[in-house]
């Protein structure tokens, strides 16, 4: 593991004689204040990543060596989605004794420097999905911090918590199919987590499974607005009545959406310009928000269990930095089919 020129862990010494800048120049870069080049902050960032260097933890105890807090870093905090999850992990923690640290990445254009400046404040880290890039979880961990990844591929060294996704993604479309639904979109980003492009895998190997050619998929923001655009289009592009519309695109008879923001923002846009739910396209969700339960029709989706998922990841970690586990694991918890009246398909129907 790269570290001080003794084997020790690197200090801000090592880092200004490898980047060959003064002491105070290397301050102001790892701390953010006062006026530095780009040149000079580039060379401190890639000297800190060779050296693995984390800020030293003076705030620690000497006695136990832990500050009893937890880093938690997300990629943003929009929309219903983190509520539950960070209401899971700060009931975990608050019960143990341990302080969340909370930092989120979108918008940051230093993450890396922002989660090696936290890794000195905490006694390990939470990622979830795509805050960070594989790169700095990497270096977390050669700089021997405890890492969990929440909602993201497992990683050597690293714990892992997340949902199933592509077996439930799965049967939901095949559901769909059984109920004679043949042109099925999937509307969200693949790219944009882990999970959406498991979400997809099961959506395309439901069709595939059925012969059926697998439409690429509408890479939407995973909004309301982002959902309510797409149908805006598809409106647009959809005559009265028929199934084709002036630019010649086969209008949809379902939408597999990414998640629930971007089926109601869908489902209110369509019924808005005519297109009846479940009656003309069957629309499909995925988290269970509150939401989806109490609009007309109710949204169709498949339930996470977020408040479990938070949980479960404090938990891992708290494993982790009290030796009470040193062997990775990775888990993986179900998630439920909720049918409602937004696929034209539940019970009863």
């Amino acid at each position: 593991m790269p570290s001080g020129p003794t084997g020790r862990p690197a200090t801000i010494y090592d880092v200004a004689a490898l980047a060959q800048l003064s002491i105070a120049t290397v301050s102001r870069v790892l701390q953010g204040t006062g006026p530095v080049s780009a040149k000079a902050r580039a060379r401190v960032d890639q000297a800190a990543h060779e050296l693995n260097y984390v800020p030293l933890r003076a705030a620690r105890s000497l006695a136990v060596q832990r500050h009893e807090a937890h880093g938690l870093v997300l990629p943003d905090l929009a929309g219903p989605f983190y509520g539950d999850l960070l209401m899971g992990y700060e009931r975990w923690a608050g019960e143990h004794g341990q302080s969340v640290v909370l930092t989120v990445t979108h918008g940051n254009p230093h993450p890396a420097r922002t989660v090696r400046d936290l890794a000195g404040r905490v006694d390990g880290i939470v990622v979830h999905g795509n805050a960070l890039g594989l790169d700095v979880i990497q270096d977390l961990r050669r700089a021997n911090v405890p890492v969990v990844v929440v909602a993201h591929p497992p990683v050597t060294g690293c714990d892992s918590v997340r949902t199933e996704s592509a077996a439930s993604a799965e049967r939901l479309t095949t559901r769909l199919l059984d109920h004679g639904r043949k042109e099925l979109l999937f509307v969200g980003d693949p790219a944009s987590s882990y999970d959406v492009s498991q979400r997809y895998a099961g959506y395309a190997k439901a069709l595939g499974a059925r012969g059926l050619q697998v439409p690429a998929p509408e890479r939407t923001p995973l909004t309301e607005a982002g959902g309510a655009g797409f149908a805006a289009k598809l409106l647009a592009a959809t005559t009265p009545g028929g199934r084709t519309g002036a630019s010649g695109r086969t209008r949809f008879d379902g939408l597999v959406c990414a998640n629930d923001e971007i089926a109601l923002g869908a489902v209110q846009t369509l019924r808005d310009g005519g297109i009846g739910v479940p009656e003309d396209m069957v629309v499909t969700g995925w988290d269970d928000v509150m939401a989806a339960r109490y609009v007309s029709p109710g949204l169709t989706t498949v339930r996470q269990p977020m408040a479990e998922l938070g949980r479960l990841a404090a938990q891992r970690l708290h494993e982790r930095v009290t030796g009470e586990r040193t062997r990775a694991r990775n888990d993986v918890l179900p998630t439920e089919l909720v049918l409602r009246d937004s696929c034209g398909t539940a019970p009863g129907a």
